[in-house]
């Protein structure tokens, strides 16, 4: 007698905990050859908003973690990210029809990447700040703080590849996020988050929902308690939508028109100190010297 098969349902990641959508829908995921896969929650505004909320409370202390403790922990992240190589592997090439080859090079890749913005937390603020010279007796420096909330809305080219390629230039520099998984390859995103619990990233620095992007993604650019934006791919009458309700509160959007995933791979194109200082703001301090 067979067996029953055991399908997953892959929950959203909101807090530090897995909990089903408020909707109580789910979306058919299928594999590269039209079969079926899993299911994944169809995520909703309310599911946007206890992310907000959860991201805006982990926000003080993630912030105030020395930068050389945020590395660590993104370090961390890459050390059970390798324990779990073959289960991603599996996962990509189920659902993109990659070979093995390749989803090992963007498993290999994502490793890589995370340990590659490690390196930089205690470093890009020694890099983007500086000492500017004024009249008087004043020191006056200008530094990069974390900006906040940060929305992320992920690309469906490198669906892992790219999403670390997002949170770790995010969450680097003390911000959190609520990202909004590839739609196409939702998986690996949920799979991503079981890494993070293991990791030492405390619950609310990073949420993911999974859901359909045109849907969700305005929800979070008009979200008031959300600081910035940050979206890749190519659809312009969304990236249109999201500048314009961002700017109801002045929100930074910023766009990455991303035509491949080739792009995501060549680290000349993918990995800059620069993409964290897309997600900071600066701030300026006078300090009287002499008498």
């Amino acid at each position: 007698m067979s067996r029953i098969p055991v399908n997953k349902t892959y929950k959203l990641y909101i807090g530090g905990k897995f909990p089903r959508t408020e909707s109580a829908r789910s979306l058919k995921v299928c594999a590269a050859d039209g079969s079926f896969l899993a299911n994944a929650c169809h995520g909703s505004k309310k599911d946007i908003r206890d992310a907000v909320v959860a991201a805006r409370k982990a926000f003080p202390d993630w912030s105030k973690k020395s930068a050389y403790n945020r590395g660590q922990i993104l370090y961390r992240i890459a050390e059970i990210l390798e324990s779990r190589k073959e289960t991603f592997l599996h996962e990509l090439m189920a659902q993109t029809g990659a070979t093995k080859a390749a989803a090992n090079q963007e498993i290999s890749k994502s490793i890589d990447r995370l340990i590659w913005y490690a390196g930089w937390s205690d470093k890009f603020m020694q890099i983007f700040s500086s000492i500017n010279p004024v009249a008087g007796n004043y020191w006056n420096f200008t530094y990069p703080d974390a900006t906040g909330v940060v929305g992320i809305v992920a690309p469906n080219e490198a669906p892992l590849l790219a999403l670390v390629s997002k949170i770790a230039p995010c969450i680097v520099s003390g911000n959190t996020c609520v990202v909004i998984a590839s739609e196409k390859f939702p998986l690996s995103s949920i799979s991503l988050a079981e890494v993070l619990v293991a990791s030492d990233v405390p619950g609310g620095v990073v949420n993911i929902i999974t859901g359909i992007t045109s849907e969700l993604a305005p929800h979070l650019a008009s979200h008031m308690d959300v600081n910035a934006v940050d979206y890749s791919g190519q659809d312009e009458k969304l990236i249109a939508s999201l500048q314009n309700l961002g700017a109801e509160n002045v929100k930074r959007v910023h766009i990455k028109r991303t035509p491949c995933k080739q792009e995501w791979l060549d680290d000349q194109k993918a990995q800059s100190p620069y993409f964290i200082q897309d997600l900071v703001e600066y701030k300026t301090a006078w300090h009287p010297v002499g008498v």
